[in-house]
Formats: structure tokens, C-alpha cells, sequence
């Protein structure tokens, strides 16, 4: 055969198995893995994992990029942009209704870690989720976590999605911006935010996600969020770097569970808390609680998310939705 022509069927050869695997990835190529707001404490394993060393010690390559939202990074991952993020557990459920299908291969949170802050300005006539009606809420992005979990505590309370209004502010100084602004008279959001309010005393505690007992209360049920999650087909092409990614970050929870607010507040980039280190101590101390101690998906948890998302969405319906393909803790497990 011909030099040349040697050549050209080598580079259709090559070009067919491109356009057959768009996002195929070889094994020990670098991984991107997009948290939803890196400097939320309840996303701070990821953080915390790299500082560790738990990535570069399990072999792995990764690299952690922010987004606003959870959501914004769900759609980087549906992309394939990246190949992991760390966001809530409940985007595996919607998009499984959607046809897409991700699964949660390592629990870093067993409740949302999320509070619903009121306005101390609005306070007096805003004393639960039964005073919603008519007022504007505040929630990372539309579509996100906060949006579902906001329509449901104020559903809960005889308050129809129709007679609130949900604004877009982020997180962090954006979110305390619309509520020292009177852009929103209540919100939910998570830590150093929570403590941050409450030092200054522009916003009170409404309804608070960060414990066991409280999310029971709120929810019915234990609400896991933030989760390592992946899509299927990649973990299962995948499954060495899945279980290396899940094992890195169960060591991370069980250091959270062994060491002190300080020793892990030591580890963090001073950005996360600026000049007041001691208030970023006090959120930790308030969120530790609600970290998994080994990364496993908890008893009755999915259940609870499905029972959230299905009373808004139409076409979350358990019906419709295979929970076992939404999370799996095979690769905890892994010999």
C-alpha cells in the first residue's frame, strides 16, 4: 500500500473513534471537577481534599473550578466539560426525568446545610414559612437546590408557589447585598453567609437545614446534598478513577470528624474568610454536624429528595425515577 494512502485511512480510522466517543477520556488524564460556590463550607471537602493531599496520594490528577450555582455546574458536567461536581444530590434525580443520568458516587453532606434567612427589617410580620405569601424570596439561580427546597418549606406551609416570587442573588456578599438592599425579604443560604448576617444583624434564622433534627422537622425526612457526583457512563469507563475520587473524599470526611474548627479552618485559603478568621471558626462549628463521616448515601435519603422534587416538577414522579441509578456507594466500597 501506498505511503499516503496509509496514512489517510489511519486518520479516518482515528476520526470515526472520535466522533464514536466524543468524551472518552483516557485513564490517567487530568480531571476537572466543578463545586458549586468553592467557598461554601457545605462544599469545603473538595477544597479541603486537594489541600490534604488525598488526590495527588490516591494518584489521581484533579483540578477544582467554582461556579455560582450548582445548577451552572450541572450543565458543565452534562457538557462534558468536566468530568466530576460537587453540588447537590437532587440535580441526579431531575435529570434523571430529563433523560440524563449522573450518579453520586461519594455523600459529603446528610442534610442541605442550608437556612432560610429573613430580613431583620421584615422580621416582625415574616415569623414562618406560612408568612411567604406575597413576599420575594431570595435563592442561588432558578432551577437551582435553593429553588426547589424554597418552594417546598413554603408549599409545607399552605403557601402556593404562585404567591411568592424567587429572585436570582447568589451567594456570599451578592446575597447580603439583596437583603441589607430590601431586594428580598427572606433567602436561603448557607455558611460563613448564615454567621455573617446574623454578626450584623441584618438577617435572623427562619427555618435551619444544618442539623438532623431541624431538616426532620422541616423536610419529613434526612435531605443529602452535597454529593461527588459523575456521569454514569463515565464512572462506568471509569471505575479505577471513580473509586480512587470516592475513597479520596471519604478520607476527607473522616478527617472533618477528628479534627477540630480550627485545625480546619488552618487549611483554607484566606479568602474564604477574609479578616475575620474567628467568625469563619464559629460557621464551621456550626456546620460540622452535618457532614456524612464516610461518604456513603444515607439510609431513606433519596427517598426524601424524590418526595421534594416530585411535588413541583411533573415529571419527577417515582414512577419515573430509578433511585438506584442516581447514587451508588460501589465505589466506596471497592477492594
Amino acid at each position: 500500500m501506498h505511503p499516503s494512502r496509509r496514512i489517510l485511512i489511519a486518520s479516518a480510522f482515528c476520526t470515526a473513534l472520535a466522533a464514536a466517543a466524543p468524551f472518552a477520556q483516557a485513564a490517567d488524564a487530568p480531571i476537572t471537577i466543578m463545586v458549586g460556590g468553592i467557598n461554601k463550607i457545605i462544599y469545603l471537602p473538595a477544597m479541603l481534599t486537594e489541600k490534604l493531599g488525598y488526590f495527588k496520594d490516591a494518584g489521581l490528577d484533579v483540578s477544582l473550578q467554582s461556579a455560582p450555582a450548582g445548577v451552572n455546574a450541572e450543565n458543565q458536567l452534562i457538557a462534558g466539560a468536566v468530568q466530576g461536581v460537587v453540588g447537590f444530590y437532587d440535580h441526579a434525580i431531575d435529570l434523571q426525568s430529563k433523560g440524563k443520568e449522573i450518579e453520586a458516587i461519594a455523600v459529603l453532606c446528610k442534610v442541605p446545610g442550608e437556612v432560610e434567612m429573613v430580613s431583620t427589617k421584615a422580621a416582625p410580620t415574616f415569623k414562618s414559612m406560612a408568612d411567604a405569601k406575597g413576599k420575594t424570596l431570595g435563592v442561588t439561580g432558578l432551577g437551582s437546590s435553593t429553588d426547589f427546597l424554597t418552594r417546598y418549606l413554603a408549599g409545607r406551609k399552605g403557601v402556593a408557589s404562585a404567591d411568592i416570587s424567587l429572585l436570582p442573588v447568589g451567594a456570599g456578599n451578592t446575597f447580603i447585598a439583596a437583603i441589607q438592599q430590601d431586594r428580598i425579604q427572606a433567602g436561603m443560604t448557607t455558611e460563613p453567609t448564615v454567621s455573617q448576617l446574623l454578626k450584623t444583624g441584618d438577617a435572623q434564622v427562619l427555618v435551619d437545614l444544618r442539623t438532623e433534627s431541624t431538616t426532620q422537622e422541616a423536610l419529613g425526612g434526612l435531605y443529602p446534598a452535597a454529593s461527588l457526583y459523575v456521569q454514569n457512563s463515565w464512572a462506568e469507563s471509569h471505575k479505577d478513577e471513580a473509586s480512587k475520587l470516592a475513597k479520596a473524599f471519604a478520607r476527607t470526611m473522616v478527617y472533618i470528624h477528628t479534627h477540630t474548627a480550627e485545625e480546619i479552618a488552618d487549611l483554607v485559603p484566606r479568602d474564604f474568610y477574609g479578616n475575620d478568621k474567628a467568625l469563619y471558626v464559629t460557621a464551621l462549628k456550626a456546620s460540622l454536624p452535618m457532614f456524612t463521616t464516610d461518604g456513603h448515601m444515607p439510609a431513606g435519603g433519596p427517598e426524601t429528595v424524590l418526595k421534594v422534587l416530585a411535588t413541583y416538577k411533573p415529571q419527577v414522579k417515582s414512577a419515573n425515577i430509578n433511585l438506584s441509578k442516581t447514587y451508588t456507594n460501589a465505589y466506596l466500597d471497592a477492594k
